[in-house]
């Protein structure tokens, strides 16, 4: 009877290594299929980089000090709405609410204003 039994407990060892070996496979199918489907979307990307890349390398050298100057005197960009850009090109991001009135002034609203009018 003994003998009889080792056969079936054999078997039974060999199921939960089948049993990973095919969670293994199917992991990998997965993947593989994932790879596939997402090739094109990658391979746009990596297209659009190559030819934004130093135009968008270049923009952040010469940008980059500047809008590190400016923000240095926001200090969250939350209270603002998005940049708007007017019919002159200038760029303006405004509030979105004012501040109150007595409001502590900050680093803008001690600098020195120009004298004479001020196109807007």
């Amino acid at each position: 009877m003994a003998l009889l039994a080792l056969p079936a407990s054999a078997q039974e060892a060999e199921a939960p290594d089948e049993g990973a070996s095919l969670i293994e496979e199917g992991a990998r199918m997965l993947f593989e299929g994932l790879m596939q489907q997402t090739e094109p979307a990658l391979e746009e990307l990596r297209q659009m980089a190559e030819k934004f890349g130093p135009q968008l390398r270049g923009f952040a050298e010469e940008m980059g000090p500047a809008l590190a100057e400016i923000l240095k005197d926001v200090e969250d960009l939350s209270v603002y709405e998005a940049p708007e850009q007017l019919p002159n090109g200038d760029i303006i991001i405004r509030r979105k609410e004012p501040l109150p009135k007595d409001a502590p002034e900050g680093p803008l609203e001690d600098a020195p204003m120009p004298e004479g009018e001020i196109e807007i």
